[in-house]
């Protein structure tokens, strides 16, 4: 036990300079089945954690053990104020979560009311899952809130709605795209709009050490587009391959009874928990959590004031991206 007690239980388990260093971290702490454990069984794992940040590890611990509770502490407490995030928008939730509306958004395309609706309920997932998973040393107003959730439905039920009515008379495949259309185009809209703070206001960045050296507004942008990118792919191949394969299934006959509906989500489920199992860790594993920029690329005041009390010692800030 000797050994634990210079454990640094903070240090990466993989290589996170790496992609594949980040995915075998976020297959980690996305595990869907860590969703189902209490409270009570989270907050042992958040005091494990502290406990050896603080250099006492209880007695008979184990290396796997605490492994494990950093596990279950990154996948269910907030990286910036280790508050316990809301079940519903942590990213082990977005495999049965994303599974469940996206196959219902695939699944009822046809007619406006369900558009409307289905993508009412995608966009609300959405705005609930990207509030949960900001930098919280920016501050967000309920207001803004509020302003950046009806943003973001109106701008996902516009583009569906009214791609939905312009491809009536458009192959079904394409009409089968609408709902990754919409998803897209309000991910583009709801993101920064949620963390709007950050854009106008700036991210907080550290250099490596993690000493901060101001607010950056440029790092902020930065941070926000490669989430966005991430929250489109990992969208992409469940939303535009799964119509490919269910429009070649529906040219036979078993597919064209009344038994069809229950085929077809037969058939998408699975097929779509199969997609963002992977597809979840891989998308947050596009880009570095801790984000990094040069400091030549800042702001000219923040960059001056870096250089006036670190002269060339920091050339690149660091700051959380958010997820």
């Amino acid at each position: 036990m000797e050994a634990l007690k210079g454990f640094d239980i903070d240090a990466p388990r993989w290589d996170q300079s790496t992609f594949m260093g980040r995915l075998k971290h976020f297959f980690n702490i996305t595990d869907c089945r860590t969703v189902l454990l209490p409270d009570s069984r989270l907050d042992e794992a958040k005091a494990l954690v502290e406990s050896c940040r603080a250099g006492s590890v209880p007695p008979g611990t184990t290396e796997e053990q605490l492994h494990y509770a950093k596990k279950l502490y990154d996948s269910a407490f907030h990286p910036d104020t280790g508050d316990r995030m809301n079940l519903i928008g942590r990213m082990s939730f977005q495999v049965p979560g994303g599974m469940a509306i996206t196959g219902f958004m695939l699944q009822f395309y046809r007619t406006v009311p369900a558009v409307v609706f289905w993508q009412w309920v995608n966009q609300s997932f959405n705005a609930l899952v990207n509030y949960t998973n900001r930098n919280a040393a920016s501050p967000i107003t309920p207001k803004q809130i509020g302003v950046a959730y009806v943003t973001a439905t109106s701008t996902a039920l516009a583009t569906a709605v009214g791609l939905n009515l312009y491809t009536k008379k458009a192959p079904p495949l394409v009409a089968r795209w609408v709902p990754f259309a919409a998803v897209a185009a309000a991910n583009c809209v709801n993101i920064p709009m949620m963390r709007q703070q950050e854009i106008l206001n700036g991210i907080a960045v550290t250099d490596e050490d993690g000493n901060q050296l101001g607010h950056s507004r440029k790092a902020a942008v930065k941070g926000i587009t490669q989430v966005v990118i991430s929250r489109v792919t990992m969208a992409a191949p469940g939303m535009i391959i799964l119509p490919i394969i269910m429009q070649r299934l529906e040219k036979y006959r078993f597919m064209q009874v009344s038994m069809m509906l229950f085929l077809e989500e037969m058939t998408t489920c699975p097929s779509l928990f199969h997609s963002l199992i992977f597809m979840v860790p891989a998308a947050c594993s596009l880009f570095p959590q801790r984000c990094s920029m040069a400091v030549s690329k800042l702001e000219p005041e923040l960059r001056e004031s870096i250089i006036s009390q670190y002269g060339d010692r920091v050339s690149y800030v660091y700051f959380n991206k958010g997820l």
